[in-house]
């Protein structure tokens, strides 16, 4: 799935209808809602990379040090033909400092592994993206961290998601 697929997973509203005011993110949230789990998944990976190639080379860094943090050795190795595994090794782990080289050498492939691998292992690391985008209003300004932040803070504000998103 490409970021530009998702508008097709969109309910159509009719351009003409007076009464219509929903906005593009609210449909998206609408449709994020009645999707299944596996295609809420793919939709949300989709969104932080599309925001994520969206945002700056230091916003970047930020959100790769705010996916990479939740995995382990193993993980990281196995993730991407281990692209990531080196980074928590030139430093701390705790205080992992991704380099503007690394953010350079990812590409969306990579990105959408690393993503899939983080919705595992940790719902609130992906949820904390949002906190990075917002926090660049560069970024924030993208249509797909629009939507990606509407979902995330939808989700964390509705609690524990149910059991049927853990079983991915």
């Amino acid at each position: 799935m490409n970021p530009e697929d998702i508008p097709e997973l969109l309910p159509v509203i009719e351009a003409s209808s007076p009464t219509s005011s929903v906005t593009i993110v609210e449909q998206a949230v609408q449709a994020y809602e009645a999707a299944s789990p596996v295609v809420r998944s793919r939709m949300l990976t989709q969104l932080v990379v599309a925001a994520f190639q969206a945002a700056s080379p230091v916003v970047r860094r930020h959100l790769l040090e705010r996916l990479l943090r939740p995995l382990g050795v193993l993980s990281l190795v196995a993730v991407a033909g281990g692209i990531f595994a080196k980074i928590p090794f030139r430093s701390n782990w705790q205080d992992m400092q991704v380099q503007i080289e690394d953010v350079q050498n990812v590409r969306p492939s990579d990105l959408i592994a690393l993503v899939d691998r983080v919705q595992q292992v940790s719902v609130e690391a992906v949820t904390g993206v949002a906190h990075v985008i917002a926090a660049s209003p560069m970024t924030a300004s993208s249509a797909a961290a629009a939507v990606l932040g509407a979902l995330l803070v939808r989700r964390s504000r509705m609690g524990r998601p149910d059991e049927s998103d853990l079983a991915r």
